[in-house]
């Protein structure tokens, strides 16, 4: 923890000392490049975080600060490294910046939560768009939009190395958030067949160890949302439920301080499979009514 470990010649990993049921080991803050580095998600506004990476950058030029998304676990540190050091921060845009209309009017009614653990502050100097390239004289990162867990989230491919930084798209410990407004499964979905169009092998994630078969992950990460919609309808069919009831049902075996999460899961399938015409509320759509099957 707090120590900069090599993965491959030209990239070194910090993990910050945040775990929790929600951040598994802690968020990982990858250091690209010898002499020009690029400080990839420099993680939360923590002072022994900050220290660590600032010891790891001593006799070097820190020329690039990268976020892959704008939650508080991976990108306020953006500004304080960017204040202290003159780099740029790259990313691409505030939280809200790609929301669909649904997420944004669901978002303007204000009746299903979410919001958890946004960086409101989170102001990139430099917008970097879907195939925008970021390069120094050692390195060079394409990035691609991957929409879903959060709508401004990119995923970064190092050109020449077979390999992606993927943020919190896809992880090497579990499946993703996606908690609406700022989550959107729908995107999600597409933004993993996306990937799955690359051709890179090895995903360094925003937390847990590199994926050395990343298309593995992929693969289980469309049918694990697949399965999960199907569990939904399944319930669905023999009477109207809430996103509770839901839950309780279909996550009775994992640990309860996930069911949280769980339930944001769950609602970001209805909203789904509400956009898709397959369900509808009994009234008002908010996080407590009930769903009904069409």
């Amino acid at each position: 923890m707090g120590v900069p470990l090599p993965l491959i010649e030209g990239l070194r990993v910090i993990t910050c000392g945040n775990a929790s049921p929600m951040t598994f080991t802690g968020t990982q803050t990858y250091l690209l490049g010898e002499r020009e580095i690029a400080v990839i998600d420099p993680g939360p506004n923590d002072p022994a975080h900050l220290a660590a990476i600032e010891r790891a950058l001593e006799g070097q030029l820190l020329s690039h600060i990268i976020v892959t998304h704008s939650h508080v676990d991976h990108s306020p540190l953006a500004a304080v490294l960017s204040a202290k050091t003159g780099a740029p921060i790259y990313g691409f845009g505030p939280a809200n910046a790609a929301r669909s209309k649904l997420m944004s009017q669901l978002a303007v009614d204000g009746n299903i939560g979410g919001a958890e653990g946004i960086d409101l502050s989170f102001t990139p100097d430099i917008l970097v768009a879907d195939g925008d390239e970021i390069k120094s004289a050692e390195w060079a990162l394409s990035a691609t939009h991957t929409p879903g867990h959060l709508s401004n989230h990119l995923c970064f491919a190092w050109q020449g190395n077979d390999s992606l930084f993927s943020g919190d798209h896809v992880m090497g410990w579990a499946s993703t958030l996606i908690s609406p407004p700022d989550g959107d499964l729908t995107a999600f979905m597409a933004s993993l067949k996306i990937l799955q169009n690359r051709t890179e092998h090895t995903y360094y994630a925003g937390h847990g160890a590199p994926l050395y078969e990343a298309h593995n992950m992929l693969d289980y990460l469309l049918a694990h949302r697949l399965g999960r919609e199907d569990q939904i309808m399944a319930r669905l069919q023999t009477a109207p439920r809430t996103v509770a009831e839901l839950t309780a049902d279909m996550y009775a075996d994992v640990n309860p301080l996930l069911h949280g999460a769980a339930s944001r899961n769950v609602l970001a399938h209805l909203v789904d499979l509400f956009e898709r015409k397959l369900v509808a509320p009994e009234g008002a759509f908010n996080a407590e009514t009930r769903f009904m099957q069409l």
